[in-house]
């Protein structure tokens, strides 16, 4: 397992990290030579006569301009993350690249850092699942018995019954055949587990879900109250100008309190612009409308929508949605749209009803899983997959803008049964 460390794996995560330390430190001479360079052009243009001055300045902003983009090259990835100590965490996440084909000189302080969150924030979880599992296991061949306690454990951690029944029946069906002691046990457990997740991603013909170019991509970000899905969908929109997509947001939540307000300050941090009414109980689909002609003229790449999040059982939410999707085909037919259902996963079961309730009336073509840091019921991301049949695309696990990534199976899987 990668939680085992051998001595070569050890040593090839110690050269990643001295590395990375090299990088950034010459990342930091580079700064400073370039911000004395800076400092010399501005010095010129204070020496420049008066009716010089003017058009100097505005040479002087464009070489800031240019000057940040040579020396902040990674600016996108590691622009405020700074390497941490060579621990555990370190190396756990250094193997999880390593073992996915990323080679010692192409991992980024950004993945590890993420890496590291992404396992403390399953560690809940974990706590009531993995390590009870290790201490039933161990080194020992399983028994029926281990995997009666196996499948309580699933359970407990919401993964879901139908996922459940299929992981211990396959497992029960491997026991039959052959002696599996408790390593290869957690291994097929990882690989089935993997399996039921990407079972929808694959389906879908979409690994990863990024605007696709030449086209407007109009994404509604759906779900009821409380779950996160206005500041999801701030970082969302973080992600997506950070990944040189030209966004902008419609903030057609209009019937909650603060809902604009609140939108607004995470379209501040994120740098893009938020169409709204200010209007009280203005009419949703009128401001989808204005975002759209905005989006069209500012030949943007990427809308997000922010729809209201009233219970999933009434019929005006999805009257609504309905509204706002005949907007959308009638002036932009050939747009791509996608319905990303927002889900907390410390919800657990009461998460997968939501699911269920809105994949039946919403159309929806993915999920996002927040709030997965100091939940214990991670598993319900599992459940989602198998009893819904919905893409996980995206999860949170921190309430910093940058902690929501697109899901990655093998790293959730790794982090989820990461060993103590």
């Amino acid at each position: 397992m990668i939680n085992n460390q051998s001595d070569s794996s050890r040593e090839w995560a110690s050269q990643a990290y001295a590395l990375l330390k090299q990088k950034q430190e010459l990342k930091k001479q580079e700064d400073q030579v370039k911000i004395e360079e800076l400092k010399a052009e501005e010095l010129k243009a204070e020496e420049l006569k008066a009716e010089e001055l003017k058009a100097e300045e505005l040479k002087v902003k464009q070489l800031k301009v240019e000057i940040n983009k040579e020396a902040f090259p990674n600016l996108k990835d590691d622009s405020d993350v700074k390497l941490g100590e060579f621990d555990d965490d370190f190396t756990w996440s250094a193997m999880v690249l390593a073992a996915q084909g990323k080679k010692v000189n192409e991992i980024s302080i950004d993945e590890i850092d993420w890496l590291s969150k992404l396992r403390r924030g399953l560690e809940e979880t974990r706590k009531g699942f993995v390590s009870e599992l290790l201490d039933k296991l161990g080194d020992d061949p399983l028994t029926p018995e281990s995997l009666d306690d196996l499948e309580t454990l699933l359970i407990r951690a919401d993964v879901g019954i139908n996922s459940t029944d299929k992981v211990i029946n396959l497992l029960r069906k491997k026991l039959n055949e052959e002696v599996v002691g408790g390593e290869e046990g957690i291994k097929f457990l990882k690989d089935e587990l993997r399996e039921i997740i990407d079972k929808p991603i694959k389906n879908s013909g979409t690994n990863i879900l990024v605007p696709q170019k030449d086209k407007l991509n109009v994404w509604l970000i759906v779900g009821v109250n409380g779950v996160g899905k206005t500041t999801t969908l701030g970082k969302l929109a973080y992600l997506s100008s950070r990944s040189n997509y030209k966004t902008l947001i419609a903030a057609a939540d209009t019937f909650r309190a603060a809902a604009v307000e609140q939108l607004q300050v995470w379209g501040d941090r994120s740098k893009v612009d938020v169409i709204s009414n200010q209007s009280k109980n203005a009419d949703p689909a009128a401001v989808v409308f204005d975002a759209i002609n905005a989006a069209i003229k500012r030949k943007s790449d990427l809308l997000l929508v922010d729809t209201a999040g009233r219970l999933q059982n009434k019929n005006n939410l999805m009257d609504e949605l309905s509204k706002i999707k005949k907007i959308i085909d009638k002036k932009v037919p050939d747009a791509i749209i996608e319905s990303l259902l927002v889900l907390d996963a410390s919800q657990g079961q009461n998460g997968l009803k939501q699911a269920k309730s809105f994949a039946k009336s919403a159309n929806l073509s993915g999920a996002i899983i927040t709030k997965l840091d100091g939940s214990s019921r991670g598993g319900v991301s599992l459940a989602v997959s198998a009893e819904v049949n919905l893409p996980i695309r995206f999860i949170g696990a921190g309430e910093g803008i940058k902690d929501l990534r697109p899901f990655n199976s093998f790293e959730f899987v790794e982090a989820l049964l990461a060993d103590r």
